[in-house]
């Protein structure tokens, strides 16, 4: 399975991170100890969101679409 998950700072409640992992339990720990340069900034983090897929394509498709423009308006109405 893959997941694409949406972090969101403790610290800073108005930054939230967006992402796609393979393990979610060893991917969050990593970004709270600051082993990704676009998370190390605004850690700690805390998981507001995921959801599974069964194929890695379909997970990084989805990962880049809330990215984007529409995407961050979607996540901002219906995930969060």
């Amino acid at each position: 399975m893959w997941y694409v998950y949406i972090l969101r700072s403790i610290e800073f409640p108005d930054q939230e991170y967006v992402g796609a992992t393979e393990n979610l339990k060893r991917r969050i720990p990593e970004h709270n100890a600051g082993k990704s340069s676009h998370t190390a900034k605004f850690k700690p983090w805390k998981l507001i969101w995921y959801c599974a897929f069964p194929d890695k394509h379909k997970a990084l498709a989805f990962e880049a679409y809330l990215k984007s423009h529409s995407g961050r308006a979607f996540t901002r109405k219906r995930l969060c």
